[in-house]
Order: structure tokens, then sequence, then C-alpha cells
């Protein structure tokens, strides 16, 4: 990614698709941050699983795109932004500890839509088709949140039978579906996060699940 004296020179995909993942880094890594606080993790756990929430479905994209080395290891800036929220979620732990589940979920569902927003645009300045411009959209949005359950010793959320990755795919679907009818790019990566979101937010709320083996 380009440095800060480069961003004024970007086109606009290049622009929004900076902006998205730097955002998307920031609410991963306070969400793996307070994740690996609610875990009991050390200083260097936290650390670890903050910097492995936000970057982890990022590297795992770039990789597939071949676009090496990551974003992630190319830019200072997103490590900074891992660590840095790390060490400041480790000191205000004491106020990390008290706020809900319900509030971790939120944060997770808005990392989780602009992070898969974030990996559809990308594959498609790679000149990607739509089918696999959505598939890692979704990777990019899942695989940092899938890398924290691992290292928490827990069943990723995206196995779980609560709706996850569905969210992230429908939301980026519906993003390339808004590019056909020629919705501006922003208009469309907007209704793109704003779907996913509600998507997963609904699902938590209203315990939506996908079919299961048992339910035949």
């Amino acid at each position: 990614m380009p440095h800060s004296k480069q961003l004024f020179r970007m086109t606009g995909p290049d622009r929004l698709l900076f902006v998205a993942d730097i955002a998307g880094t920031l609410v991963f890594a306070v969400e793996g941050a307070m994740a690996a606080v609610h875990g009991n993790l050390d200083l260097i756990g936290i650390m670890v699983l903050a910097f492995c929430t936000a970057l982890g479905g990022g590297v795992i994209r770039d990789i597939l795109l071949g676009a090496l080395p990551p974003a992630a290891l190319r830019d200072w800036r997103y490590p900074a932004i891992a660590f840095t929220t790390a060490v400041l979620v480790f000191f205000l732990h004491r106020y990390v500890r008290a706020i809900p589940a319900p509030a971790i979920q939120v944060l997770d569902a808005a990392g989780l839509a602009i992070f898969a927003i974030a990996g559809t645009l990308k594959a498609k300045l790679y000149k990607m088709n739509s089918l696999v411009a959505v598939m890692l959209g979704a990777i990019t949005g899942i695989g940092g949140g899938t890398m924290r359950d691992v290292l928490l010793n827990q069943v990723p959320n995206v196995l779980r039978f609560e709706i996850y990755a569905t969210a992230a795919l429908a939301g980026s679907a519906c993003m390339i579906a808004a590019r056909k009818i020629r919705i501006p790019t922003n208009g469309a990566a907007g209704i793109g996060i704003a779907i996913c979101f509600v998507l997963r937010i609904l699902g938590l709320w209203r315990h939506w699940n996908l079919p299961r083996a048992l339910d035949q």
C-alpha cells in the first residue's frame, strides 16, 4: 500500500481500498485484543492475537492474489495499528473486561463487513472474475477471525451454525451486483458493508442457522 504522500495520488478504487483496509485493521485489532483479554492472555498473547485477527485475512487474500509480499507486511502502518491497539487494550484491560459480549459481537460484525468488501475491491482491482472476487472477499472477512478462534482453542465462528461466512458472501455478492448495474464504487461498497453487517447482526439476534446434517 502507498505511503501517506501517495494517498492523494490514488485513484478512487485504490483510495477506497486503502481506507477500508485501515478501518478493518483497526476494528479487528480492537476485537482481537479484547478477545485475548477475555481469554486471560498476557501482553505478548494480546499483541499476537490482535495482529492475527486484524491482518490474517488480508495476508491470505494477498497470497492468493499473488500480491507479494502482502500489504500487511509491506506497509508499516498495518502492524503498527495492530500492536498499538493491543498495548492500549492491555493497559485498559479493567475497562475492557467490563465490555459485554454483545458489544464485542457488534465490533466483530463491523470488521467482518469492512474486510469482506475490502477483499472484494482488491480482487476486482486485480481483474478477478466476480465469483472469485466474492470468495476472496469472504476469505478476507473470515480469515483473521478464524486464526483468532484457533489460537484461543475455540471452534471458529465460520464453522458454527451462526450466519457468519454467509453474511460475508452476501455482502460481497451485493457489492458486485451493485457495480454491475453501474452504481458508483463508493455506493456499491457501502451497500455491501451494510448488507453484511445487518445480516450478521440479525443472525445473532434471531438465532438464524444454516441447515445441518442432523436437521435432514
